[in-house]
């Protein structure tokens, strides 16, 4: 059997098989460059669906994680560490928010924001003021509350009940949004650029009135960027292309470049609703994933997030030469390619990975999300090998 035969087959034995995997196995990587068991060379635009931010074993990365492993590679949060208060006094520098909790993924971050929303409403308000509205088409986790916050209709199946409390709105219509304030309400949550659910982004009057809405009605704005956050758009954070002061900001993938790390960033209206005892979690600040995010925020200044913009526009330019694309959507280093009805974008993933190129689909777009380290000579290779693909089907 070949190598990539025999890691399928142990795979099967004794993973469980919750993956649709793709015939490949990798083995190392470089930047946005790795290969196979058999040598293949392959162009990485998913990093990790947007976890390797920096790609591929950066080394200035290693070196933070493994200088904190040689000192201290976890601790309980009943004591203080320095890595913990260096990310976090970074996160609040860079964005202007006040506090910082950290967890280990992207839904248990928007678990904890819904928590913190109805925790600041109960304790207003009283009970009664629990809704959360969110968008259709929306992606916000696969626990069972983050299932219920997600506006997809596939999401709600199997894993009943699932938890009350949310109603879903069409995103960019702000009547629909206005109908649903029935004084149950309590947060308002939405990603920026739509992932899962196609790179859709929000229109900025919207998002505007949005936060327009939270300010008259006191409600907790929530903006999700577990995909856009850590320089992916262009910006630190997505909501900073929007002008917009949210209340929470949830954030994972890119601010852990490869180990399991979230965040719930907090406003001023939020930052001390949490006492002690009323949220918790055993791994949140691990003193080695928060010396791997602190260096990665320390990367992320003016110069290099301008040049993510950069890149982003470059291959643009040449996507857009390609046949079957009929548009691209999304900001920075986050694309989603709008194709033509005669193609599907699970078959030009399928293709280009012959060709030598890792990608992603978002339901009918192919989707793009490079590491923001990517080199012109990466990008160069990876689109001439999306476009042999797009050629032949």
């Amino acid at each position: 059997m070949s190598n990539f035969d025999v890691i399928r087959e142990a795979d099967q034995s004794f993973v469980a098989g919750t993956y649709g995997r793709f015939p490949v196995a990798i083995e190392k990587g470089k930047n946005a460059t790795c290969y196979d068991f058999d040598g293949k060379e392959y162009i990485d635009f998913s990093s990790g669906i947007g976890v390797n931010s920096l790609g591929f074993c950066d080394e200035g990365w290693i070196n933070a994680v493994t200088a904190q492993l040689n000192t201290l590679q976890h601790i309980s949060n009943l004591y203080y560490t320095k890595p913990c208060i260096d990310a976090a006094g970074l996160l609040c520098e860079r964005t202007g928010m006040k506090k910082v909790f950290f967890s280990n993924s992207g839904a248990e971050s928007n678990e904890g924001a819904i928590k913190c929303a109805r925790k600041y409403s109960y304790d207003k308000y009283g009970e009664g003021r629990n809704k959360v509205i969110t968008l259709v088409n929306s992606f916000h986790g696969r626990t069972v509350t983050t299932l219920s916050a997600t506006g997809q209709d596939v999401f709600h199946r199997f894993f009943f009940p699932f938890t009350d409390g949310f109603e879903f709105v069409p995103a960019n219509d702000i009547e629909a949004l206005k109908q649903s304030l029935d004084g149950t309400v309590c947060a308002v949550m939405v990603e920026l650029i739509q992932g899962e659910g196609g790179v859709m982004p929000l229109d900025t009057e919207y998002v505007k009135e949005i936060e327009s809405i939270c300010k008259e009605y006191d409600l907790i704005f929530i903006v999700d960027e577990v995909q856009t956050g850590v320089g992916r758009t262009g910006e630190l954070f997505a909501f900073q292309h929007y002008d917009i002061t949210p209340d929470i900001v949830t954030t994972a993938k890119g601010i852990g470049g490869g180990l399991p790390l979230g965040c719930i960033i907090f406003g001023e209206k939020t930052e001390n609703v949490f006492g002690a005892g009323d949220h918790a979690t055993t791994f949140g600040g691990n003193p080695v994933a928060t010396a791997g995010a602190a260096y990665i925020l320390s990367r992320l200044d003016r110069e290099f997030l301008d040049e993510v913009k950069a890149k982003g526009e470059y291959m643009r330019k040449k996507i857009m030469l390609m046949p079957h694309v009929e548009g691209i959507d999304g900001l920075g280093l986050m694309m989603g390619i709008r194709l033509d009805d005669t193609v599907k974008s699970a078959d030009v993933v399928k293709k280009s990975i012959e060709k030598g190129a890792l990608l992603l689909t978002a339901k009918s777009k192919v989707r793009l999300l490079p590491p923001l380290t990517v080199s012109y000579e990466e990008i160069d290779k990876g689109l001439s090998a999306m476009e042999a693909a797009l050629k032949e089907i």
